[in-house]
């Protein structure tokens, strides 16, 4: 359950600041790095499945299959400002709760 918790504390806190850096990022950064025109669309998905989800725990888990596959599993650009990093950390934090509370929610299944 805590796991559960911890997905849902970094899906609320993340997704909030994320709305807000990658319009931005994407505009300042697109053209250097056009990838992250891919990144804010798959973002954008993301964001909009976890929304519809409410509490319930979204399937993103082709969403995060991408963001790694774009994002050579968030590796930063050594010529990218503070606010990119931020993105790919956030982005990565959020994989990483996810992956968690997945296996968990897996592990969880086999006891029943």
């Amino acid at each position: 359950m805590s796991r559960e918790l911890n997905f849902n504390q970094v899906k609320e806190t993340h997704l909030k600041t994320l709305a807000q850096y990658v319009p931005v990022v994407a505009k300042v950064h697109g053209g250097n790095h056009p990838e992250f025109y891919q990144v804010r669309k798959v973002y954008d998905e993301l964001a909009k499945n976890a929304k519809d989800a409410g509490v319930e725990k979204p399937d993103l888990k082709e969403e995060f299959v991408k963001l790694r596959e774009i994002t050579d599993n968030y590796t930063v650009p050594g010529d990218v400002c503070e606010s990119y990093e931020a993105v790919y950390n956030m982005l990565a934090e959020l994989d990483k709760a996810y992956e968690a509370y997945k296996k968990t929610n897996k592990a969880m299944k086999r006891y029943k």
